[in-house]
């Protein structure tokens, strides 16, 4: 089933006499239960798009429908059924750890004592179990993460918008929420929508990713497909022989992208599928008579994969020359209850 689905989504925002297209018709698709990363440089227009399937901005033009309840004319209906947890968070760091999770239940129109049940299950779901009483600003910031997306999910919505989750969390604080996440989706059947500037936390946790840049979507794949479809294998050969030669026989294999001899007399040598390339290249090599005294295998990486469609890494400042769209979001705002 569809759970979020967008048509021709836009945004223009007025900047003196200029009209500024942040997102320029997005069209996107996510699935019941998938995690998926919604991905781009600064200033591609991730942020905007965002903040409009989570109703805190009005599109200019386009469609959307959030768990079966239409974004422009049902945006209260679209809050009761999603989650949303903001980049920085919005915990009160005088408050305890239950009083923040029972407020934002009873905010949600849960009963005192459903609410009650609700904050115990959600603190052992989460590591949280034992903090109850703390003050929210004596949490770790990996603890403190985890508190943020409880406070998304009080109210177990069906699909939940995490903006940048990991932001700042250590190694071992990140790989513990990324198992929580997962957790989201394997126990609970619930639909992440996450932005990220971790590409490997995209490649670990995501069934699927959406690159943005300009405004508009450039590409949708697993993360696999991205890589295989977008990048390539590279294979380094050190031949026994003549290596001119064995780069022009190379070069001729089917599956060969590209053949080239190095600086350092090795053969680089671009495969479609490094896998069944490897096998076909020392095949290849061996019956013409070349030794082989080394090979290397790099396999490709989500950056390769963005950098291929973006033409720029991921933390790239938008000031650069191939990143016109300015980063203003605007002051207009939905509130969020």
């Amino acid at each position: 089933m569809t759970i979020i689905e967008a048509n021709g989504l836009t945004r223009t925002f007025r900047a003196g006499r200029q009209s500024i297209a942040a997102v320029r018709g997005v069209d996107l698709r996510v699935e019941a239960g998938e995690i998926v990363g919604f991905l781009g440089p600064n200033g591609a227009g991730k942020t905007t798009t965002l903040r409009m399937l989570t109703t805190l901005l009005r599109p200019t033009s386009g469609t959307a429908r959030i768990a079966g309840a239409d974004l422009a004319t049902a945006s209260r209906e679209v809050r009761r059924r999603i989650g949303y947890v903001a980049q920085y968070g919005g915990t009160d760091p005088n408050a305890l750890v239950e009083e923040e999770l029972f407020l934002q239940a009873r905010l949600y129109r849960i009963a005192a004592a459903p609410a009650r049940r609700r904050v115990a299950a959600l603190l052992e779901e989460l590591d949280l179990g034992g903090l109850g009483a703390r003050p929210v600003g004596s949490l770790s910031g990996g603890q403190r993460r985890r508190l943020d997306i409880a406070l998304g999910l009080v109210h177990e919505p069906p699909v939940v918008f995490l903006d940048e989750p990991t932001a700042g969390l250590d190694p071992h604080s990140r790989n513990n929420l990324w198992e929580h996440t997962r957790r989201l989706r394997d126990d609970n059947g619930t639909t992440v929508f996450l932005t990220t500037h971790y590409l490997d936390e995209a490649d670990a946790l995501c069934d699927r990713i959406l690159v943005i840049d300009h405004g508009r979507i450039v590409a949708e794949d697993t993360p696999a497909n991205l890589k295989r479809q977008l990048a390539a294998d590279v294979l380094t050969v050190a031949v026994v022989g003549d290596p001119d030669a064995a780069q022009r026989l190379l070069a001729g294999l089917p599956g060969v992208r590209q053949a080239a001899v190095t600086s350092t007399g090795d053969i680089q040598v671009t495969l479609a599928d490094g896998e069944q390339g490897i096998t076909d290249v020392i095949t290849a090599l061996s019956g013409a008579g070349f030794g082989v005294r080394a090979l290397q295998l790099a396999r490709p990486s989500l950056d390769d994969v963005f950098l291929n469609l973006t033409g720029r890494e991921l933390r790239d400042d938008p000031r650069h020359p191939s990143a016109p769209i300015p980063t203003t979001e605007g002051t207009e705002h939905v509130p969020a209850r």
